[in-house]
């Protein structure tokens, strides 16, 4: 099996992740893997098996205006076409919106070749603008067939693209997590705590509007003189981490709110924490969320359209709370860090993720869809 992914970059993110994760699974199968990027190589955070094969276009960047961005699309375009005419895979996987424009226009004329589309988040949540939002319509009925994280997903392409057959595959839980760098001292913060009772509740994401963290800080305001025993970290690295440092900084919480950045061993973080928080506006299928359970943490999370309730079992090994609910929220959270029998009992049916979401299940899934569009 020849596998072509066509992806922006392996910079650090979710679908990222997921192409990482799938890629070096099947290359330990045996299957010929290329990935191609958009960026240049050393920009890549995550590791890939040495058998996967490596191309990075380096055409990317910000346009200036319409004329330039045209241009720009033209050469991407043209120079996926160079790369899928040498390589002729079986099989050319798209992953993420723009990607997957791209691959459906570059794969014309190419019969042999099953491309395939794969949208990483809930596309109403994440508009692309008038001409690509045009672009994706007409474009997905040139793949051979759309996968989409969850069910409402794959409903939304249905109804909102030309996609002829829409598959819904969610992500894989890479598990166990294996670090890589940056490595971000733990010991930091809850070497600190340690010997001193003192407990950490955990938040992963970009520093961005839609993680919602500033929520969460004043949630944790709310929280900090109750429970005098706890602190909370945020990993990630975003826009805004001045914007949150200074609101931290403001509610006198320097001591109790940290932001380490992007941690490559993030399992000692997950394993040192003792509660998970998803403060997030809209999610797409959180590798975060999956990855918190499958290290033993009891979560809550906002419920969001998709993502988290495609994980969380409401009541059985995490908490679902209404969508921007900041009141609910902190009345969540403070029912979790006041009940450590709770927290235990969550975290204990939590692990369920491991083989609920299994890279080798996941795979198998995307195999099963390879086979149904005549790949083999």
């Amino acid at each position: 099996m020849r596998l072509l992914i066509f992806i922006s970059s392996l910079s650090g993110g979710g679908a990222e992740r997921v192409t990482v994760n799938l890629a070096n699974h099947w290359a330990l199968k045996g299957w010929e893997i290329t990935i191609v990027t958009l960026r240049r190589q050393s920009d890549d955070f995550y590791a890939l098996n040495h058998a996967v094969r490596r191309i990075a276009l380096e055409i990317h960047g910000d346009s200036g205006n319409v004329i330039v961005g045209l241009f720009q699309n033209l050469r991407r375009v043209l120079a996926l076409h160079r790369v899928l005419r040498r390589i002729r895979p079986d099989v050319a996987l798209g992953m993420m919106d723009r990607a997957n424009v791209i691959l459906a226009i570059a794969s014309w004329g190419l019969h042999r070749i099953r491309a395939i589309g794969s949208e990483r988040t809930y596309p109403p949540q994440h508009p692309l603008g008038t001409l690509w939002e045009r672009l994706r319509y007409h474009s997905y009925g040139h793949l051979y067939a759309v996968v989409a994280q969850t069910d409402k997903g794959a409903e939304w392409l249905k109804s909102h693209t030309k996609a002829q057959r829409v598959f819904a595959i969610p992500n894989p839980a890479n598990w166990p997590l294996i670090d890589q760098i940056p490595f971000v001292n733990v010991n930091v913060i809850v070497g600190n705590m340690s010997g001193t009772g003192r407990k950490l509740l955990l938040a992963v994401g970009r520093l961005s509007c839609e993680k919602q963290f500033g929520l969460l800080v004043g949630c944790f305001q709310s929280l900090a003189g109750r429970h005098a025993d706890w602190d909370l970290a945020i990993l990630g690295e975003g826009p805004l981490r001045s914007q949150l440092e200074a609101q931290v900084s403001e509610a006198s919480l320097g001591n109790r709110v940290f932001f380490p950045g992007r941690a490559g061993n993030i399992r000692e973080w997950y394993e040192c924490a003792d509660l998970y928080v998803m403060s997030s506006r809209f999610e797409g299928f959180p590798n975060t969320l999956v990855e918190a359970m499958a290290c033993g943490l009891p979560v809550v999370s906002f419920d969001c359209d998709t993502g988290p309730r495609d994980i969380i079992r409401h009541k059985v090994d995490g908490l679902l709370v209404s969508p921007g609910d900041a009141q609910e929220l902190t009345a969540t959270l403070s029912q979790l860090m006041g009940d450590e029998n709770l927290r235990q009992e969550l975290a204990s049916r939590a692990v369920d993720v491991q083989m609920r979401f299994a890279t080798k299940r996941i795979a198998e899934q995307w195999e099963r869809l390879f086979k149904e569009v005549r790949v083999f």
